[in-house]
């Protein structure tokens, strides 16, 4: 609720009792209409000036309806000073014209001036209540200096007198009690209507799927994160054993037993698995709330972990793997050189080489997702590298029957680290020539650069292969995802990072028609870097 629309509803309040106001005024007019239109007024005694009266009980219920009509719009404070001063006017006529009825009127105007003081500033009250003494005292002395003969002591006008102030001081007390008690309970209803609107804000927001279900199965609350782990949320799906027939299941047994599944649940089709969990939401009630973890935020948690331990072992790691390796291999060097290994023998040195240097591929993946250097971006003229690259791995890594090509469209300049990039292009070159093969046929493997959309250097590495399922596409740059069983599942993950070093990104596209392609869209040459 706005501090406008608070500040509005003890106005409202206000209005509301003025108008309970104007219509007593009616009543009272009414009444003294009653009295002198009807036989009921011989019962009041014979009036001193019956025109008089008639005149003023006539004026008083017109101006009453006048402002009973207007008491909607309007200023408050204007109208009830306006309705106190006829009411004063009008009960000191009447007073004088009906002498015998004179303390009951008196005794009405004692309620129109605390009413009056109620609805306003205290010096107005007061100054309201001195007005109705004045207009007692002054019609005493009317009929005194008159030659008429009072019909009451005037102890009895002083007794009035100090009860308007009186009785406006205490309802002037009263009313600016409540109406700050009032506007109290507005602003701390605004504040708890704030704090709610924050809670299901937070709760809609949360990642953690919410659900608020009835003992009959029914969902009565749902966040945006339960909605979609549920694979959407419609009216016709409120009812959980529809919506989610195992995690209805689930709920059963917990009510029953108390007994939880640990085992996570895939709710609906191509979403991440959920665990769920069960509190009652009051001690002693039937309905349950139902928290839907994603388990794939675990499993990034993990990572994360697994990552930093890893960072931790690799110092030690390379003085405890790195050095029996490079030992391993030079000594494997020096057998090969050798004139007395037996040829059937030498078969054999050739697969503890491969074998050592495959060990150090993983060292030095290990120890380079470690490390995380820092980029030195440096304006790299890609035609220039990609045939370059192709040349070099060309001549490093025997391809047999294997094709590795270079092609560019157009000189482009590209602000990028030369060397990461390198080690970049050689990670999805090495994966295409293994993976992106078909059974029995030689890998096709083209490394292609050229102008994005956006005005962008790209580089592409494409193969022609069997292509990559979806279900594996969407892990190919987790850490330590791997299909393979020699690999480690680290080469495609640090080829991201490192070209996220570079303000570049690493993307999978898949091929229609067969084959897989991995595009780099890299800073241009104008690219401003980071420290």
């Amino acid at each position: 609720m706005s501090n406008t629309a608070a500040s509005m509803a003890p106005r409202e309040a206000i209005r509301r009792e003025l108008y309970l106001l104007t219509l007593y005024r009616i009543f009272e007019a009414a009444v003294l209409c009653l009295v002198l239109f009807s036989p009921v007024g011989a019962l009041m005694g014979e009036p001193r000036h019956l025109l008089l009266g008639q005149g003023v009980a006539i004026a008083y219920l017109i101006g009453a309806i006048a402002l009973f009509a207007a008491g909607r719009h309007g200023d408050i404070r204007t109208q009830t000073l306006l309705g106190a001063a006829l009411d004063i006017a009008a009960a000191a006529l009447a007073m004088h014209a009906l002498p015998q009825s004179s303390a009951g009127i008196a005794m009405m105007l004692l309620f129109n001036v605390g009413a009056a003081a109620f609805l306003l500033p205290i010096r107005l009250g007061l100054g309201m209540a001195v007005a109705a003494s004045i207009a007692l005292v002054g019609e005493y002395l009317w009929s005194l200096l008159g030659g008429e003969s009072a019909t009451r002591p005037l102890a009895e006008v002083l007794m009035f007198a100090v009860s308007y102030v009186a009785m406006a001081t205490l309802t002037n007390q009263i009313g600016r009690q409540m109406r700050a008690s009032e506007a109290l309970a507005e602003r701390r209803g605004s504040q708890v209507a704030s704090l709610a609107e924050v809670n299901e804000l937070i709760i809609r927001r949360m990642q953690t799927g919410v659900l608020l279900v009835d003992a009959a199965g029914e969902i009565k609350l749902a966040n945006e994160a339960a909605m979609v782990q549920l694979g959407g949320f419609t009216e016709g799906r409120r009812d959980l054993l529809l919506a989610a027939p195992q995690l209805a299941a689930r709920l059963k047994r917990w009510r029953e037993s108390g007994d939880t599944d640990p085992k996570p649940l895939q709710l609906a089709p191509d979403l991440p698995e959920v665990q769920p969990r069960f509190a009652r939401l009051l001690a002693e009630d039937d309905q349950a709330l139902i928290f839907l973890d994603d388990t794939s935020q675990v499993v990034r948690r993990a990572e994360s972990l697994t990552l930093a331990a890893l960072g931790r072992f690799s110092a030690s790691l390379a003085h405890e793997i790195r050095n029996p390796l490079a030992a391993i291999s030079y000594a494997t060097q020096l057998l090969e050189e050798s004139r007395e290994i037996p040829e059937a023998d030498r078969r054999l040195l050739e697969i503890i080489y491969q074998q050592t240097m495959r060990m150090n591929g993983i060292v030095e993946n290990v120890l380079g997702l470690a490390r995380r250097e820092q980029a030195r971006p440096d304006h790299v003229e890609l035609t220039a590298f990609v045939h370059h690259f192709a040349d070099d791995y060309r001549k490093s890594h025997p391809l047999n029957d294997d094709q590795l090509e270079a092609s560019a469209t157009a000189p482009l300049v590209a602000m990028v680290d030369r060397r990461q990039l390198q080690q970049v292009v050689t990670v999805l070159v090495h994966n295409a020539l293994v993976y992106g093969r078909l059974p029995g046929e030689p890998a096709r493997v083209g490394i292609r650069v050229y102008t994005g959309e956006h005005g962008n250097p790209v580089l592409d590495v494409t193969d022609r292969g069997p292509g990559i399922p979806e279900t594996v596409a969407r892990q190919l740059f987790r850490p330590f995802f791997t299909t393979s069983g020699e690999g480690t599942g680290l080469g495609l993950y640090i080829a991201r990072e490192l070209c996220l070093a570079n303000q570049a990104s690493l993307n999978f596209v898949p091929i229609p028609g067969g084959g897989a392609c991995f595009r780099i869209h890299l800073p241009g040459a104008r690219a401003i870097t980071t420290a």
